[in-house]
């Protein structure tokens, strides 16, 4: 069974083997990240895992039973309101079998019971159907407008949960 656990060193090599992987996957729905993400690959995992240790950030990962990462799920811009952002993508091989919105929905239970959090908001394309998806069936609804810039240069949405 498939396990969310937060996000620590030694997870490296399997986030990148995930990233690496499903990167044109990826590209099909949202902004790549770029070669330099990739070249620079463990200087930023270090500073995801210091910010979290910071409180800054929560960063969770979805391991299978071989340790390999199934997905990524986030919490950033967390603020003394009690709100963050949540960010989220699943490997293409169970895109599309619920895993996203099952792991959303323990992110929103963990977002209150572990992180403090009351509510919780994310930005998706108009064009990606897929997250629009999950984000409804989590119980976000749609608030408004997201600007270009939250979105790689793409219009969007914005969604929000009261967890």
């Amino acid at each position: 069974m498939p396990e969310l656990q937060l996000l620590r060193a030694d997870h490296a090599p399997a986030v990148l083997a995930f990233e690496t992987t499903n990167r044109a996957f990826f590209a099909t729905s949202i902004s790549d990240r770029g070669d330099a993400y990739f070249a620079e690959f463990t200087a930023r995992h270090d500073a995801m895992v210091a910010e979290q240790e910071a409180g800054e950030c929560a960063f969770y990962v979805l391991v299978a039973e071989d340790g390999s990462v199934l997905g990524r799920f986030n919490l950033y811009s967390i603020t003394a309101e009690h709100t963050a952002e949540l960010g989220y993508r699943v490997a293409r091989h169970v895109a599309g079998r619920g895993v996203a919105t099952a792991t959303v929905e323990e992110l929103c239970r963990l977002a209150a019971s572990r992180h403090g959090l009351r509510t919780l908001r994310a930005a998706t394309s108009h064009a990606n159907i897929a997250s629009q998806k999950v984000l409804t069936k989590a119980g976000f609804t749609p608030v408004g407008p997201a600007h270009p810039s939250n979105l790689g240069g793409k219009q969007g949405t914005w969604y929000q949960r009261d967890v």
